[in-house]
């Protein structure tokens, strides 16, 4: 899923751009509603293509490359890496188009864990200055011609510099697929994450990630600010004028910087079990370093480009 094909909808019914500031400690919101689904970051094509060929990240996490046929029959070819109830997925600089095939475009979704709470979070919107929140549904094409309702999303803004975030909710008919290869419902209203994803994390290293740096522009930042509080994160400003988002189980920490310096800058992953050992693996000019202990560190300089 990605943000090109949300926004290429969202402009054609419209919608408006809301901005907030963001304030120190707590989310003015109660119960947590969203939480970090994935994210996604475009590197340059050495690292992008050395991630695909990796054997190693084959060993370490539940790894794919997989191409995706999503609303309008729009297509896209990513490198995923699946957690128990988080994942990243990775491009190369040309796999999207437009801006979003850019160095160093990004993007954030976060998701609801029970049916019910995407309104929720439309409402809690409009009290953080987003009047008019953008409202669309992503379908997916399994092959057959047929879209099938995926999940029901909205946006804060339909432009942006390089990054953007969306909150989503996954629909009961794409759960019902068999093709989903989904989980039944651990209780009523179950729309999570851990539901969602496949259990194949369990043969592998990665667990879940715990932690995402993105450099965006001040603009792009602006237009999430609302969305995080919203979804229930504390939200505090950071020297610099970035901040980070706390409270879900993902931390996120955004960092203000020049549209030719935005990209994904670093991942933080828990581990099934703890490693003795440190390992290094380089990775194109991307470096991720596992253990020791129950934790691994994916650092792309420059978005991946030394």
């Amino acid at each position: 899923m990605i943000i090109v094909l949300a926004l290429a909808l969202a402009g054609a019914i419209g919608g408006g751009a809301g901005a907030a500031q963001a304030e120190g400690g707590r989310s003015s919101q109660n119960r947590q509603l969203l939480f970090y689904n994935h994210s996604y970051g475009v590197l340059d094509r050495e690292t992008a293509d050395a991630i695909e060929h990796s054997d190693y990240l084959r060993d370490f996490a539940n790894f794919e490359v997989r191409t995706t046929t999503g609303t309008g029959g729009q297509t896209w070819t990513g490198r995923y890496l699946y957690g128990r109830e988080t994942y990243l997925e990775l491009f190369g600089v040309g796999d999207l188009a437009g801006q979003d095939g850019a160095l160093g475009s990004a993007g954030l979704g976060l998701s609801t864990e029970r049916a019910g709470d995407l309104a929720t979070v439309t409402e809690r919107l409009k009290d953080e200055g987003v009047a008019d929140p953008v409202e669309f549904l992503q379908t997916r094409d399994f092959g057959d011609g047929v879209p099938v309702p995926w999940f029901d999303a909205i946006l804060t803004a339909t432009e942006y510099d390089a990054f953007g975030a969306w909150a989503m909710e996954y629909r009961p008919e794409y759960f019902a697929d068999p093709r989903s290869n989904t989980e039944p419902a651990s209780s009523p209203g179950d729309v999570g994450r851990e539901r969602y994803l496949s259990d194949g994390y369990r043969s592998h290293l990665m667990r879940d990630v715990t932690s995402v740096h993105l450099a965006v522009t001040a603009g792009d930042l602006a237009d999430t600010v609302p969305l995080l509080r919203a979804g229930g994160f504390g939200v505090r400003t950071v020297a610099g004028g970035g901040v980070v988002a706390e409270h879900g189980g993902t931390t996120l920490r955004f960092t203000a910087v020049p549209r030719e310096q935005a990209g994904l800058q670093r991942v933080e992953m828990s581990l099934n079990r703890p490693v003795r050992d440190r390992h290094v693996e380089r990775i194109g000019h991307s470096i991720l370093t596992v253990g020791p202990g129950s934790r691994a560190v994916w650092t792309f300089p420059d978005n991946g480009t030394r």
